[in-house]
C-alpha cells in the first residue's frame, strides 16, 4: 500500500504529489495519506475529478492532535 506523509511536503506541492501517486497505482490499491488535518477538501476534489477513486470505501481516522490517516482506494 503506497503511503505519503504530506506533513513533510510544502502545502502547494501536496495535491500534485498525491494525484501523481494515485495515478501510478494499480487498480485495487489503496493510497494511505498521513496529514495534519482532515483531508476532506482532497476527498471532494478526488470524488469530482478522479474517475477511478472509490469514494464509497474511503476512510479517515484521527490518530492524534495533528495526525489524520486517510485511505484513498482505487477501483
Amino acid at each position: 500500500m503506497p503511503e505519503i506523509d504530506v506533513r513533510e511536503i510544502e502545502p502547494k506541492d501536496r495535491h500534485p504529489k498525491i494525484m501523481d501517486t494515485f495515478a501510478e497505482m494499480d487498480d485495487g490499491d489503496t493510497l494511505r495519506l498521513i496529514n495534519d488535518h482532515d483531508p476532506k477538501p482532497l476527498y471532494y476534489e478526488m470524488e469530482a475529478e478522479v474517475e477511478d477513486f472509490d469514494a464509497e470505501n474511503y476512510e479517515v481516522r484521527r490518530e492524534g492532535p495533528e495526525k489524520f490517516v486517510a485511505e484513498f482506494p482505487k477501483q
